[in-house]
């Protein structure tokens, strides 16, 4: 509304300055033609006055008609005073009638239309009811009459359309211009959504856009890189930046390495596709992610198939050896007691029968670690397990007078769903190893509660300890730091509590002990 009202007055000044310029040349008037330079006065009066009232015409639209009418007044009087029916000027009734079509559509036009031919039947008659000498017959002014009524109506129906149309247009145009915005808005949130990073480029191979994503993944600010090779950008190998120049290169996905802006190494997977619009190929699209942890998994994971089937095939050979080894030890025990042997020799086969059952019990352990046993699940309650295995530690070889074993179990059930065995000999292997670890003697402490989620088990010493760079391999197969046992021992439990989903965590201090604790679901197969 402001910039139409503004128009209209710049529009109006200059009517009113071109009527002056003519009157002024024409000498319109003759002697009495101070009434037309009055009006044009009054014009640019009002003109001034509108301007001053601008922004009060743009919240109340009654002003705005106000104007149309105050013009179709002025251009009665030039009517009236440049001799009335016989008046050149007549045909600037069209004026405030096209202007109110514009700024006030159709019923603005008809309006202005219906007040201008008041106007100008009342100037008429006005002149035929006091005759005057020179005046045309009544019969030509009223043809004259009549013309300008069609006038008037035609301008006002012709203007008050095109102004309906151009409004419909107008709406129809911010319609579709809110829609593109938004569909422009909505793909820019896309864009910015993705977690792939999103790059395009131009014939060229220059970087037209870059993702939030992008950033991310490269550490290289949209800033930085729009406007430079794509090469440079995201480091790509000679090949793959020469096959973004040719336009005969189909979609591919090839993956290298990248060096962050923080030095940083990664590997980056890229896809690239055609940039295709209607005008045809305008480009490269490419999409890429950061596949350093997922190709590390996939190592990992062949590695893990490797070692299964190393892990198969020595177990076969350790299930082998087991075989001949039994026929070699009883053969031993045959002979030490058939054949008549001195001292040194009893020392020799001793040796031989001792080391015998040491690697007997090596094999019996690997492959307890190699070939786990089908679980038979059922509720358990540790509190009766740690007694029992109390019982046999004080029984056992490991056991000195100077250990103390000490039981510490609540007197509410802790119990959880697993095979007996199976938890019997992670109990059993967590002590033996505390005791081991007690040469001089010490407490063992075998405690257990539940916390809600399962149960806890906790197998305490008061021995030699483990330093804090060792702690990371002790569930290594064959890293035992006793000079008994196999060193498969926290292995197995490890492998068995990591089957049941449950959690393991070793603290020490060295040559003070070492605390194992054992967290194990409610519910639940082993895997």
């Amino acid at each position: 509304m402001r910039r139409k009202l503004l128009w209209l007055l710049a529009i109006r000044a200059a009517a009113a300055t071109v009527l002056l310029g003519a009157g002024i040349l024409a000498d319109v008037g003759g002697p009495g033609r101070d009434p037309f330079f009055y009006l044009l006065g009054l014009t640019y009066a009002l003109t001034i006055v509108y301007v001053l009232t601008l922004r009060r015409a743009e919240r109340h639209a009654w002003l705005v008609d106000l104007q149309f009418a105050a013009d179709a007044i002025i251009v009665s009087g030039l009517v009236l005073f440049t001799g009335g029916v016989t008046s050149q000027f007549s045909p600037l009734y069209a004026l405030p009638i096209i202007a109110a079509g514009s700024i006030r559509f159709r019923r603005g036009s008809v309006i202005t239309a219906l007040l201008s031919a008041a106007l100008y039947v009342a100037i008429v008659g006005a002149q035929y009811a006091a005759p005057e000498s020179g005046l045309p017959p009544a019969r030509i002014a009223l043809i004259t009459v009549g013309l300008n009524f069609f006038g008037f109506a035609g301008v006002a129906m012709l203007s008050g359309e095109l102004a309906e149309r151009l409004r419909q247009a107008d709406r129809e145009l911010a319609r579709t211009s809110s829609q593109l915005a938004e569909l422009q808005a909505f793909n820019a949130y896309v864009i910015d959504s993705l977690t792939s990073g999103l790059a395009t480029v131009d014939p060229h191979g220059t970087l037209i856009s870059f993702n939030p994503a992008a950033e991310s993944i490269t550490g290289v600010r949209p800033s930085e890189a729009i406007g430079r090779h794509v090469r440079d950008v995201l480091q790509l190998p000679d090949a793959l930046a020469t096959e973004l120049e040719s336009h005969d290169v189909e979609p591919r996905r090839t993956e290298f390495a990248f060096t962050r802006q923080d030095r940083r190494q990664i590997e980056i997977g890229v896809s690239t596709a055609p940039l295709v619009t209607p005008q045809g190929r305008v480009g490269r699209l490419l999409t890429f992610q950061d596949v350093t942890e997922a190709r590390r998994r996939d190592r990992e994971a062949r590695i893990q198939q490797r070692l299964a089937a190393v892990g198969e095939m020595a177990a076969g050979i350790a299930h082998e050896i087991r075989n001949p080894l039994a026929s070699m030890s009883g053969s031993i025990q045959v002979l030490r007691q058939e054949l008549p042997l001195n001292a040194e020799q009893e020392q020799l086969m001793d040796i031989v029968l001792r080391e015998s059952e040491r690697l007997n019990e090596t094999i019996k352990s690997f492959l307890a670690y190699a070939r786990p046993q089908r679980a038979t699940l059922k509720k358990l309650d540790l509190r009766p397990m740690l007694h029992d295995t109390t019982v046999l530690l004080r029984n056992s070889r490991e056991i000195r007078e100077t250990h103390r074993i000490v039981v510490d179990v609540p007197d509410a059930p802790v119990e959880v769903e697993a095979d007996e065995a199976q938890i019997k000999q992670v109990i059993w292997n967590l002590a033996t190893n505390g005791l081991r670890a007690m040469p001089d003697g010490g407490r063992l402490r075998l405690a257990a509660h539940a916390n809600g989620t399962g149960a806890v088990l906790a197998v305490q010493d008061e021995g030699v300890g483990i330093a804090a760079e060792d702690l990371d391999g002790i569930f290594q197969p064959f890293r035992g730091a006793f000079f008994k046992g196999s060193g498969l021992g926290l292995s197995i439990v490890h492998r068995i509590v990591n089957d049941y989903n449950g959690e393991i965590q070793v603290t020490s201090e060295r040559g003070q002990g070492t605390t194992v604790t054992v967290r194990l679901p409610a519910t639940g197969a082993p895997a």
